[in-house]
């Protein structure tokens, strides 16, 4: 690249931090001046995307906001005008930059990815074959939907699977469809088809030519752009508590029409950066709701159907848009007052108000659901993370006021910001920072205790069940679920078979967990009959009631907390 070239894509990725008086004229005229530049290779016009891409997000002006529209048109074509140069266009693959336009995203998606890609963009699908990984398994699986099959998979070597296939379905080109339409048609739950498909390992190829599935074209702009005339926010002019002490958000719920566009698009947000949330593929289009935040930023969030719920824990998801273009998802998984959230910013975005979008997205978690505490995965601190670690993702959090759980952990982050006191200048180590990323850290505001989840998982319920299972019924969990199935029924005076079969899935799930519960055979009447309505409660329409009635209900949640802490909990004052 020349050097006047690399002068102005590094003037244009530092516009980025341009804001205030003066900085929209510069950035005009340098998006001007780059009509028509052409680059010869990925990354530089990886670097050129992203930076327009982010201009885009948070324009400095209307004349920012168009200049850039017009120079991401030409990505496409600039995609194009590699590929016939022979560039490696697997440099676009990495999740860091991929699904940009003209690009092709290849993964073996689940199969409820896969369906939806098929129905969404049926032309832009090839299937990418492998048969000596997936022979053995095509072996055993086709069989169902090729009669005959058997006769050569299971005793011949050679079984020419792309012909039975391509025979059956009317040319190669419609085997994709034509396993999903087999699929769909077959009388199996989602997790049956499921577990078929996923283990043929199909690897699946979508171009995303000029559309709207790239990230590069993704949009779904609001009534009025936001422009940035002033300075961005910092993380440093963030205080949660006083987001989280704010009045409420406006917020409207979305029609079911409205609420399945905006899962579609938080899908392809998500599938071209070859990443899949359980709530973002699943989710429920009738439960989509909308706030408002303000500068330009909208925040999308929804539940799961009742058909698809967790068993214990109820779940939100979520994605921001910043003046119509996806910047983030979320995810929200909560039990009682207690919620993990995970908060992902797009890597284009990460210089964008991050600290000010995360305590907007909060505050409305909080308002919907009521939790008062928040924690974080040690994933999303570095765990197993190197980017995380690289971005310093720790001291994200620990400056907007989240403590570690573990006592040690705590320590070691009071020792280190003592050493900061003392010289500024100062760095945590990439070691220390992954030794700090090894637990959970927490927020808590309010009235209530301090500490009291801070060594809690519903793994270690789940794992006792196991136990139990193992040392008392064998190992069997039909003979589990029957015996503590008929035990709690006696308990609560209920006759579960006169429920819906989605409330009857609740009660087995209830029964395994309250079978370690033998306290709940001393609750008074109303403790029971708050339990039942909890259970009752956890498949309907609204799984934000389910939460409510488990925050009221306090023996539910002693019980729960012995159960799943792994060390007694304590009050402990924030720190």
């Amino acid at each position: 690249m020349s050097k006047s070239r690399a002068s102005r894509l590094s003037k244009l990725e530092a516009s980025r931090l341009c804001y205030g008086s003066g900085c929209a004229a510069s950035v005009e005229k340098l998006l001007a001046s780059l009509k028509g530049l052409q680059f010869n290779d990925v990354e530089s016009l990886v670097r050129f995307h992203d930076a327009l891409l982010f201009l885009r997000a948070f324009p400095q002006s209307r004349s920012v906001l168009q200049l850039t529209e017009n120079l991401l048109d030409t990505i496409g074509q600039q995609v194009a005008r590699l590929r016939e140069s022979g560039a490696d266009m697997k440099r676009f693959d990495p999740e860091q930059v991929s699904g940009i336009a003209g690009t092709v995203i290849t993964d073996t998606f689940t199969y409820e990815v896969t369906r939806w890609l098929a129905q969404r963009y049926p032309r832009q699908l090839r299937v990418e074959w492998d048969f000596d990984k997936q022979g053995r398994q095509m072996s055993v699986s086709l069989p169902r939907f090729l009669p005959l099959l058997a006769d050569d998979s299971l005793v011949e070597a050679d079984t020419p699977y792309l012909d039975w296939m391509a025979r059956a379905a009317g040319g190669t080109e419609q085997i994709l469809p034509w396993l999903m339409q087999r699929l769909e048609d077959a009388p199996l739950t989602m997790l049956q088809k499921t577990a078929w498909y996923d283990a043929l390992k199909i690897n699946v190829s979508c171009d995303l030519g000029n559309s709207a599935a790239s990230r590069t074209n993704a949009r779904r702009n609001p009534a009025e752009m936001y422009i940035h005339r002033e300075p961005l926010i910092r993380r440093n002019q963030v205080s949660l508590d006083a987001e989280l002490g704010a009045p409420p958000l406006p917020i409207r719920k979305l029609s079911p029409r409205e609420g399945e566009k905006v899962l579609d698009m938080v899908r392809d947000a998500l599938t071209v950066r070859y990443r899949e949330l359980y709530g973002t593929t699943r989710g429920d289009a009738a439960n989509v709701v909308e706030a408002n935040i303000g500068r330009g930023a909208h925040i999308y969030l929804w539940g799961l159907p009742p058909d698809r719920r967790l068993p214990l824990r109820a779940y939100h998801a979520g994605i921001t848009l910043k003046n119509g273009v996806p910047i983030n998802y979320i995810e929200g998984i909560s039990l009682f007052e207690w919620m993990e959230v995970g908060f992902n910013t797009f890597y284009a975005f990460r210089d964008g108000e991050t600290g000010w979008i995360y305590s907007k997205v909060l505050h409305l978690l909080h308002q919907l659901a009521n939790v008062t505490c928040f924690s974080v995965y040690p994933y999303q601190l570095g765990d197993q993370n190197e980017e995380a670690i690289k971005s310093g993702a720790f001291w994200f959090y620990r400056k907007l006021g989240f403590r570690p759980g573990r006592p040690e952990l705590l320590a070691m982050t009071q020792r280190e910001e003592a050493k900061i006191a003392i010289r500024p200048k100062y760095r945590t180590s990439a070691r220390s920072l992954r030794k700090l990323a090894a637990g959970h850290v927490f927020y808590e505001f309010g009235n209530g205790p301090r500490g009291l989840w801070d060594s809690f998982s519903v793994r270690n319920i789940g794992l006792a069940v196991q136990r139990r299972m193992a040392d008392q019924f064998d190992g069997d969990p039909e003979k589990m679920c029957g015996a503590c199935s008929a035990t709690l029924a006696t308990t609560l005076n209920v006759d579960p078979g006169r429920w819906s079969k989605l409330e009857q899935a609740a009660f087995k799930d209830f029964a395994f967990a309250l079978s370690l519960v033998p306290e709940l055979a001393d609750w008074n009447t109303a403790q029971k009959q708050a339990l039942v309505e909890i259970i009752r409660a956890k498949v309907s329409v609204d799984e934000a009631d389910y939460l409510r009635l488990l925050q009221q209900h306090h023996a539910l949640k002693g019980s729960f907390l012995r159960l799943g802490s792994s060390r007694p909990a304590t009050q402990i004052a924030g720190s």
